[in-house]
């Protein structure tokens, strides 16, 4: 499966360290889009985050299942999915950890309007927004300089959260150049 893109702690301007038997979580998230081409992105008022829907993948869960049911929680929205773009990586070596996720491009067939939030990103102030690819790559990479801690992550919270953000930033540029070449 083609990586998208690993993103170390270089990417943040730190010095990588040693990985001592790192904890390995996998994740599924990516690029749900409505009628009017807009995608589903995520914003957490309290930490002036913007993320792409998604999260992590349960014990033994499938991938396209776990980002169906990502896709409800977050978005309150039904999904089919078009595609799978690859995987991308997250090494961070700050916090021993390791991430993979799983990467889809999807549709809405059915919006709830429901949004089944985790206690945490109630907390965040989390809420929906539909962009359209220009407005969420800009809202997503000025957020970075904007971040605030949250409650849930301690001292790693921003760290943690710059991952995410280079993540989901390089998840939509690829998106966009694949999807200005296919249009050539």
């Amino acid at each position: 499966m083609k990586c998208l893109k690993t993103i170390t702690d270089e990417d943040l301007g730190l010095n990588a360290l040693s990985f001592n038997k790192p904890r390995h979580r996998f994740g599924a998230r990516g690029i749900i889009l409505n009628d009017y081409n807009q995608i589903a992105i995520l914003y957490k008022e309290a930490k002036h985050e913007y993320k792409l829907i998604g999260g992590g993948i349960l014990n033994g869960e499938d991938p396209i299942k776990a980002f169906k049911r990502e896709a409800l929680e977050e978005s309150g929205c039904e999904i089919e999915i078009d595609t799978c773009l690859g995987i991308t990586k997250e090494l961070k070596s700050h916090d021993n950890f390791k991430q993979t996720s799983y990467i889809y491009v999807a549709h809405v067939i059915k919006d709830t309007k429901i949004l089944n939030l985790t206690k945490q990103e109630k907390s965040e102030k989390a809420k929906l927004l539909w962009l359209n690819i220009d407005e969420a790559m800009k809202k997503i990479k000025d957020c970075e300089c904007k971040l605030t801690s949250s409650i849930f992550d301690g001292n790693m919270s921003i760290y943690h959260t710059r991952f995410i953000v280079k993540r989901d930033y390089a998840i939509l540029k690829y998106y966009k150049q694949l999807c200005d070449k296919n249009c050539k």
